[in-house]
């Protein structure tokens, strides 16, 4: 063989390695980031069940509110339960007879609040913006 055959050789051979790494690499990049997982659309959120006199909504930490709307009955109580990622609850549309908000930074903890006038009450979170949720309380009467 050649000095120049053998220089050929060689760099092809450089050339497969360094393609065949870098097609490794990227396959893992790409596996790593979710590549792998089908694409789904978003489950809509659930319309909320019959009217309850209690109900617990979870400020979780994949920074929603779970379940986002609730039913409940007039003189119902909520409890907003918080867990290790700290949040807050405001009823910024403040409809008449909305509850007292709960200010700060919330973990850890469970508030509750009493819904005693009938309405729609849309809650949020102040700490991440994109948390929100509603409360619709009917009249024991309509059931």
């Amino acid at each position: 063989m050649h000095m120049t055959q053998l220089h050929d050789e060689v760099a092809r051979t450089t050339r497969r390695r360094v393609l065949l790494a870098l097609s490794a690499l990227a396959t893992t990049a790409f596996l790593a980031c979710g590549g792998a997982n089908t694409a789904t659309a978003p489950t809509p959120p659930q319309p909320p069940g019959p009217p309850t006199k209690t109900a617990t909504i979870n400020a979780t930490p994949a920074i929603a509110f779970s379940p986002a709307q609730i039913s409940l009955v007039q003189g119902g109580t909520v409890t907003f339960a918080f867990g290790a990622v700290g949040h807050n609850v405001y009823f910024d549309n403040d409809p008449a007879g909305s509850p007292s908000n709960i200010p700060g930074v919330n973990s850890n903890t469970s508030v509750d609040r009493t819904f005693a006038t009938a309405g729609t009450y849309v809650f949020n979170c102040h700490i991440h913006p994109d948390m929100h949720g509603t409360v619709t309380v009917v009249p024991p009467d309509t059931l």
